[in-house]
């Protein structure tokens, strides 16, 4: 058998082993190719030990007639089909598990080139079959595989801005803190120069008034300036646990309690959660005050917004 045959068994899916095994057993490439399809199921060890077998009880008769010897076959009595040789009947019987076989005289003609033509197409368009089968497998693991992939990096998203919002929070609290911080310094800083200057117009009054021979007039007590710039409530925010919040929505308003530690962010994902509003800031109308980003990371009670507050809902 020429070498182009076995490249073209190559081209065709068939394993080299098998292939080379194929040449050597039988004269052309359809036979090769009809053998290979009656081993398909088995292994190389198989193979190699049904030849043995197949050998020894057949005394040795060959696979294929050679030329001048009286044409005969084998029929199974299972499924009917003929077979040339005691080694193909052999094979035949461990691929099926078929043990009924009998020998004919009918002859088996040996196949016309338009008969291998189409038995090769046929061979080609099963092998065809099958490699589109295992390419559709191929995609189907593929796509498997990219949409655990692709929910794997979702998850791993979820997480990377779930981490982002709570640095933002964070980063809005402390700005709030240092604002607070900065505001109180400042009003404590007026009260300081407001005290120092009502000292020293008391001062200068008790002077003119000992230069003049009467009374120093009565020391006025200072008011005392807020340090905060927090809103008054009428009685302690620790005395609260709950405030009742009304929320002006462009849809309409609702009314819904929280506890007083509950963030601002918090309050707004609850807008989000229950009307699909994103909620970019709340205003107060009385006394007028925006509560921004910056201010999500505080809660009610240190907003003052206890015992009860209503916003709009930008």
């Amino acid at each position: 058998m020429a070498s182009t045959d076995l490249d073209t068994l190559l081209e065709m899916g068939f394993d080299r082993p098998r292939a080379e095994l194929a040449i050597q057993k039988k004269s052309d490439l359809t036979a090769a190719v009809g053998w290979l399809e009656e081993v398909q199921g088995m292994s190389l060890e198989e193979i190699t030990a049904a030849e043995a077998k197949a050998e020894v009880d057949s005394n040795t008769v060959p696979a294929d007639l050679k030329p001048g010897e009286e044409a005969k076959s084998l029929v199974c009595g299972d499924c009917g089909r003929k077979l040339r040789s005691h080694a193909q009947a052999e094979f035949h019987a461990t691929k099926t598990g078929h043990v009924d076989f009998s020998e004919s005289t009918e002859e088996i003609a040996p196949l016309t080139e338009e008969e291998k033509k189409a038995k090769l197409e046929e061979l080609r368009r099963k092998l065809a079959e099958k490699r589109s089968g295992t390419s559709e497998q191929d995609k189907l693991d593929k796509k498997k595989n990219e949409d655990i992939r692709r929910k794997s990096t979702k998850e791993t998203q979820d997480i990377k801005e779930d981490l982002k919002k709570k640095e933002q929070l964070k980063d809005a609290a402390a700005k709030r803190k240092e604002k607070q911080d900065e505001i109180a310094a400042k009003e404590r800083i007026k009260a300081k120069i407001a005290a120092d200057k009502e000292e020293r117009r008391l001062r200068t009054e008790k002077e003119k008034a000992e230069r003049e021979g009467r009374a120093p007039p009565a020391a006025q007590e200072a008011a005392i300036l807020p340090t905060t710039s927090g809103p008054v409530a009428s009685k302690p925010a620790s005395a609260y646990t709950e405030t009742r919040l009304r929320l002006q929505l462009p849809t309409g308003n609702i009314q819904k309690a929280f506890s007083v530690d509950t963030t601002l962010f918090e309050v707004a994902s609850a807008v989000t959660r229950d009307s699909g509003l994103e909620v970019g800031s709340f205003i107060q109308n009385f006394p007028k005050k925006v509560f921004d980003a910056i201010d999500f990371g505080a809660s009610l009670k240190e907003l003052g917004l206890v015992p009860s507050a209503s916003l709009i809902v930008k």
